[in-house]
């Protein structure tokens, strides 16, 4: 198992070319500060940079995946004055949503393996993350509202697209804590292990995509999904395939999936993220508008 250099508030482990990135804040039940968030960025950049990890997992450790939000005075969270809750570094972005932005932009798939109870940014940021595993102990809530706040890292924009309007604004105005089998129920995760096991089920998953599928297809594949939600024609996917195709159909791992098939064993996909075709990524940056 191979280590990156130390954070302070996760730990980063590498093995058979899965990342595990662990919340590891158990006496603050893994809640979330700036430190955290930067942790988590630099977390991303080093697994999207790293040709020979192949799939992402975030968990926690002990019996929370997060909390949510440290809004204890002095604990190194976010600033608490008697002014007011100020979520915004610099007062001007939120960086939780910068975290979901780098998780959306992710190369690699993302699994969430949620250990156990889930609040606030505990929840916001697992919405962008592909596949999301919990606990049947897990509780959720999305408790803005009754901060007198509203949801963060672009939760506004990925929750009704995963649950649907109705629910969405169900968990997010009423502030709520629900059970893990509703958050199953509307899709919010899309499998229940029990308590234990979650780990295990996500890195049998995980190591399932490192062993048995091409990188390129699989960065190029996630980003079309996500990035198709917003488009008003059917022709537009059309139009993205078709040149997806015709790069990756005269590329090496086209070539040994095919013949891997042909030949009844399993294929040994030769390209890296770093080998994608020269139109990805095909979206352009929008910059953030201070």
């Amino acid at each position: 198992m191979a280590h990156a250099p130390q954070y302070e508030t996760i730990r980063y482990a590498v093995r058979d070319r899965v990342v595990t990135i662990t919340f590891d804040r158990v006496e603050q039940r893994n809640t979330v500060t700036y430190r955290v968030l930067d942790e988590m960025l630099d977390a991303f950049d080093r697994a999207a940079g790293d040709d020979d990890v192949r799939a992402i997992i975030v968990t926690g450790d002990g019996d929370f995946f997060s909390a949510g939000t440290d809004l204890s005075a002095g604990s190194g969270g976010y600033d608490v004055e008697s002014a007011g809750f100020k979520p915004l570094r610099g007062g001007t972005r939120d960086v939780g949503g910068e975290l979901a932005l780098k998780i959306f932009d992710s190369p690699k798939p993302v699994i969430a393996a949620v250990n156990g109870t889930a609040v606030g940014i505990g929840v916001t940021m697992i919405l962008p993350m592909d596949l999301r595993i919990a606990s049947e102990t897990a509780r959720f809530g999305l408790p803005f509202t009754r901060r007198g706040i509203v949801p963060e890292s672009c939760a506004t924009w990925f929750l009704p697209r995963i649950v649907g309007i109705a629910t969405a604004v169900d968990w997010a105005v009423t502030g709520r804590i629900f059970p893990a089998a509703e958050a199953y129920t509307a899709g919010l995760v899309h499998e229940l292990v029990p308590a234990g096991e979650v780990l295990a089920r996500a890195r049998a998953v995980a190591e399932e995509i490192a062993s048995t599928t091409s990188a390129v297809s699989v960065a190029l594949t996630r980003q079309m999904l996500w990035r198709q939600l917003g488009s008003p024609h059917p022709i537009s996917a059309n139009r993205l395939e078709s040149k997806a195709l015709l790069a990756l159909g005269q590329m090496a791992d086209a070539h040994e999936g095919i013949a891997s098939f042909k030949e009844k064993r399993p294929a040994a996909f030769p390209l890296t993220v770093g080998d994608s075709p020269d139109f990805y990524p095909w979206w352009s940056e929008e910059p953030f508008d201070d």
